[in-house]
């Protein structure tokens, strides 16, 4: 399973928006999951089951490349 570092992800924290009350799911696991599916080249449904809810990744990359994160 590929996670980001702990240092890649206090680089990248800051751009990432705050929760709205709901407890997030593991921030360093979507972010990975996310460059997993995208560096392979991979469809969304395929992402491993490790990098929770494929919809979570989903949802996350489309909400943030609209905010200009991704």
């Amino acid at each position: 399973m590929f996670l980001l570092s702990v240092s890649q992800m206090e680089e990248i924290a800051p751009y990432f928006p705050l929760a709205h009350g709901v407890s997030r799911v593991n921030d360093r696991r979507v972010p990975s999951g996310i460059v997993y599916v995208i560096r392979n080249g991979l469809q969304w449904k395929d992402a491993p089951k490790e990098y929770d809810p494929r919809k979570t990744l989903y949802n996350r990359f489309i909400r943030w490349s609209r905010l200009g994160i991704f």
